[in-house]
């Protein structure tokens, strides 16, 4: 893994692209050997996250297949735009660049909000999505069906004082500084040492862009309610391709009474489950080699079944004309 170049050299070729009036960043990358039929993928980062979280895995899945990877409408450098944020309009987002710029099937990896995004996005648009990675699945409906009912408006009424505008504007000039952004993040990896100076530099980078308080306000308000995103259960149930799901056993930002990533297993026959050992809610930072292997390997072991498949049903005809 070469950390020797700065953060912004190790991420492909980053590129502005203006969607729907707003500014919004991507990246790609591709193998100086590319092949005609490799799936790419597309790459969607976490809450508070961006581009940069993903710069031990980019390099390494270009390899094998044409890599890209976004900036989620506000945040990292897509701009932070006065918007109506759900995990709908992220889905029109990575839609509408996939119309723009690659327009055959790939494989999409997200992690935490990004792994949901990525649900909705297969559900929604099903010709677009081969398969998907999912690495730290979050699901705002179980979150809620874990409040009993006699206390939920209680707890509803304390996330509101916590999330009103007012609020968290005041504290924002606080939460996004170095010294306070390094240990809100050690909560989400196993080891401390993975929160490193470059991963400070990246989360509390676009924290300093014009609206970014705005956007942090009004995203963090709209992931306390159920209607967030889609409920996973559901989804899981409709989807027939090929799903992984990676998990970090150190995880603590999803609460362990949330985070049953085994009855997952139960939604989906076609859904692996990996779980990683000394990893947190962020693997693909903390442990990226055995990511990246689970990724490829797992897009290899279904890439040649369909192989095999396909060429069982070409057989017959191919003995008629014999």
């Amino acid at each position: 893994m070469d950390t020797s170049l700065h953060w912004q050299q190790r991420v492909g070729n980053q590129r502005d692209w203006v969607w729907r009036g707003w500014q919004t960043r991507y990246t790609y990358l591709r193998s100086a050997q590319p092949l005609e039929n490799e799936t790419p993928l597309i790459l969607l980062h976490g809450f508070g996250a961006s581009i940069g979280h993903w710069r031990h895995n980019l390099t390494a899945l270009a390899q094998h297949h044409p890599v890209y990877a976004l900036d989620l409408l506000g945040f990292g450098a897509s701009e932070k735009a006065i918007a109506n944020y759900d995990a709908m309009l992220w889905v029109e987002q990575v839609y509408d660049f996939w119309q723009a710029f690659i327009r055959k099937p790939v494989v999409l990896v997200g992690n935490s909000i990004g792994s949901l995004v990525s649900l909705a996005i297969a559900a929604t648009y099903p010709e677009m999505v081969q398969g998907v990675v999912m690495i730290s699945l979050p699901d705002p409906s179980v979150r809620e069906e874990a409040i009993p009912a006699l206390i939920r408006p209680l707890v509803i009424g304390i996330e509101r004082m916590f999330t009103s505008p007012l609020l968290l504007r005041a504290l924002f000039p606080i939460v996004r500084r170095p010294q306070v952004v390094r240990p809100w993040a050690a909560i989400a990896y196993a080891n401390s040492q993975a929160v490193t100076d470059e991963l400070v530099e990246i989360l509390a980078g676009p924290a300093q862009d014009r609206g970014s308080a705005q956007a942090f306000c009004t995203i963090l308000k709209a992931m306390t309610s159920s209607e967030f995103g889609p409920r996973v259960k559901t989804v899981l149930q409709t989807l027939d391709i090929p799903l992984l799901l990676l998990w970090g056993k150190q995880d603590r930002m999803i609460p362990k009474q949330l985070a049953r990533p085994s009855q997952y297993l139960s939604y989906n026959s076609r859904l692996k489950l990996v779980e990683l050992e000394d990893a947190g809610h962020c693997p693909h930072d903390e442990c990226p080699e055995r990511v990246n292997q689970e990724i490829l390997e797992w897009m290899a072991s279904w890439r040649d079944t369909l192989t095999l498949e396909l060429n069982a049903a070409l057989l017959p005809s191919l003995s008629l004309n014999e």
